[in-house]
């Protein structure tokens, strides 16, 4: 199984939409209950940021909401050209950039997200650096990722592994505090319903790792239920030691 932060693997994952696109799509029109997207969202504007950087931002869905709802000033990075130029169509100002090395002067922003993206960084820490580096003195970071039971029934019906992250919701508060003085953890999930085997086996197959166990997905009838666990990480006082 490729490493979820091999550089090479995420920009050939993320070089074009189709299969973020696939996953997105269960997660609109299947999930029961509390959304990892609305967390994330909400958890932004409650501070009333100014200014605010979406690392890894992807096509910029979470951006231009973000946007919408009222920021003044957002601007999303992301290493990947075909989805910067995504990001750009959503009228968001783009900048092609590695959260590794920001290309941002300090305490530039007073809210930095970023949204399922952490466990791509192949140094977590350097990353973690550059994001308290550009927070304001004030700022917040914050960072969504899954647990490891995430989806678990899809994963035991298969007999796939579940879900290992560098940064995980098991994990993510320690890493946090390694430049962080202090954590909140939100913990969240829901309930999605795959319609069909079809569905299930298209969602399977979209996944960034495990996309070769779509062929394990049994024939079943009627509706497969999975439950999605999510831990939205809201860290303040960055520290600029090291």
């Amino acid at each position: 199984m490729r490493r979820i932060d091999d550089p090479d693997f995420v920009a050939a994952e993320y070089g074009d939409e189709s299969r973020l696109a696939a996953r997105r799509r269960v997660w609109n029109e299947f999930l029961d209950g509390q959304s990892a997207d609305d967390a994330t969202y909400r958890a932004v504007v409650e501070g009333d940021p100014r200014g605010v950087l979406e690392v890894g931002a992807g096509w910029g869905e979470l951006a231009a909401r973000i946007a919408n709802g009222g920021v003044r000033r957002v601007v999303a990075t992301d290493l990947s050209p075909r989805m910067a130029s995504l990001a750009r169509g959503r009228g968001l100002a783009v900048v092609l950039a590695d959260v590794q090395a920001l290309p941002f002067p300090g305490a530039a922003f007073e809210a930095v997200v970023a949204n399922a993206m952490l466990y791509h960084v192949p140094d977590l820490d350097r990353g973690l650096a550059e994001i308290a580096r550009v927070l304001a003195p004030d700022g917040r970071l914050v960072a969504t990722t899954f647990a490891h039971d995430h989806l678990a029934e899809v994963w035991e019906l298969i007999g796939g592994p579940g879900v290992d992250l560098s940064f995980g919701a098991e994990t993510g508060a320690e890493v946090l505090r390694r430049r962080f003085r202090s954590v909140e953890v939100r913990p969240g999930g829901g309930t999605v319903t795959f319609p069909n085997v079809g569905e299930l086996r298209t969602y399977v197959a979209s996944t960034i790792t495990r996309s070769d166990l779509a062929e394990r997905v049994p024939h079943f009838e009627g509706p497969f239920v999975a439950h999605s666990s999510f831990v939205i990480f809201i860290a303040a006082e960055p520290s600029r030691h090291g």
